[in-house]
């Protein structure tokens, strides 16, 4: 029995034509764009482990961390739709190198902060220099995907969260360990370095290896370009989309502003839990800082296989609203759960391991639903539009927590917070985005 997907839908699935086609443009794009995001995830989010260190060599409390771990994504908002207006412009190639050489000296160049406003100043930086990646990426995937392979695609691309997630807590555990004092700088200094210089290497691979569109590629055949081009002239989607239009006539949509705000729910509470995870876990009694990177590395890794299944999932049977629904209630429930095992550190990480499947999941396939509805002329703007106002969410949610977590003297506060935004972000998608008539007949 087929899953209820439109004919044209499953046939992108299942033509052993389309899937020679389409992996070859996977293997071609995904290997180094995924990297490329483990850098930049990491540069992102290490702070949460630095900061273990930070805090007692710099005169840095809970409040100071918050603020400067959420003013990134200040620099980020003001900067993510420009950037992708110019990818539309200039083409993939060149907007990505001068992202990923300038977010890597930015990176870099954290190992010299020395007071808060240092702090604020270039972590605010880092902001403006990231700015445009995620979005522009996704964009590119638009060029290469027709919107019923995006939803493993886009969780493949963004595994590279949650793979360096799992990654990111034995390496940083260990650079802040056993790289401390070496050459006269802290763990932390060594830290921000070491992971902050590949991003100039990999924006110069990027800009070498891969095409702005597909009749660039000389590796495509004749017929594989007209293939695709048929794809795309056969696309359907699974949501109600926007109107054909402009970037304007996009920004009196009231639903664009409506996903914008499900995204600030979501990555407001995503990244209180990736930049608190660590201190969390440490709250449970673990104190060695390489051991609270391994233990932070489980839930992880289990994301990781969620997302990519769950991704497939979706795409077989082209539905995206009810799947983002039920991965947040994941989240929610995981970490209520955990809640109740405070104390208990198997119980507690097994709890936050099935949280992690439904956080790591989420965001994939919301972007998959977006970048249905978003019409062709306004998906460039749409989708930087989108991630820059929904990115205001951890620009405010990181500094909330750290006065929670300050005024109460209790994570599990903080908690709470973060399952009622995954509620509401779930409640607010499926009652603002209607499935396409197509999908409502498969379904029914």
């Amino acid at each position: 029995m087929h899953p209820p997907a439109a004919k044209g839908s499953l046939s992108v699935l299942e033509s052993p034509a389309h899937k020679s086609l389409f992996s070859k443009i996977d293997w071609r794009l995904i290997p180094l764009l995924l990297i490329a995001y483990m850098i930049a995830y990491l540069d992102r989010i290490n702070i949460g482990y630095a900061q273990l260190q930070m805090k007692q060599t710099l005169p840095f409390d809970d409040a100071v961390y918050g603020l400067g771990a959420g003013i990134f994504f200040v620099g980020y908002f003001l900067f993510e739709v420009p950037s992708n207006l110019l990818l539309e412009r200039i083409g993939a190639r060149k907007t990505l190198l001068r992202i990923m050489v300038l977010w890597g000296l930015a990176a870099s160049a954290m190992m010299f902060v020395a007071t808060p406003f240092q702090f604020y100043v270039v972590r605010f930086l880092l902001g403006v220099f990231e700015a445009g990646f995620f979005p522009g990426v996704i964009l590119y995937f638009t060029y290469w995907y027709p919107s019923a392979r995006r939803g493993q695609v886009i969780a493949t691309f963004m595994s590279a969260t949650t793979i360096v997630s799992v990654i990111a807590g034995p390496l940083c555990g260990s650079i802040l360990k056993y790289f401390d004092g070496f050459s006269g700088l802290h763990g932390w200094q060594w830290l921000f370095l070491v992971q902050g210089l590949p991003a100039l290497f990999l924006g110069v691979l990027v800009y070498v290896l891969l095409e702005d569109k597909p009749a660039q590629a000389a590796w495509l055949t004749a017929d594989e370009k007209a293939l695709l081009e048929d794809t795309f002239k056969h696309d359907e989607k699974d949501i109600v989309s926007e109107p054909s239009g402009t970037f304007g006539q996009m920004l009196k949509d009231p639903k664009v502003y409506v996903l914008s705000f499900v995204y600030l729910l979501l990555l407001g509470a995503t990244y209180t839990m990736v930049f608190w995870m660590p201190t969390l876990i440490q709250s449970w009694g673990v104190k060695d800082l390489f051991l609270v990177g391994v233990y932070a590395a489980i839930p992880n890794a289990a994301g990781v296989i969620g997302m990519i299944l769950i991704g497939r999932h979706s795409d077989k049977w082209h539905e995206r609203r009810w799947h983002y629904a039920a991965c947040v209630a994941i989240a929610a429930f995981g970490l209520f759960i955990t809640t109740m095992l405070q104390g208990n550190l198997v119980g507690s990480i097994l709890a936050l391991s099935f949280a992690v499947i439904g956080i790591a999941s989420a965001t994939p396939l919301f972007f998959a639903l977006t970048s249905e509805y978003l019409s062709t002329g306004a998906a460039a703007g749409g989708l930087a539009l989108i991630s820059s106002l929904g990115n205001l969410g951890p620009a405010i949610s990181p500094s909330i927590n750290g006065l929670i977590v300050r005024s109460t003297g209790d994570n599990i506060y903080s908690m709470y917070f973060v399952m009622a935004l995954y509620v509401l972000s779930g409640l607010l998608l499926l009652l603002s985005m209607r499935p396409a008539p197509s999908a409502r007949l498969a379904m029914a």
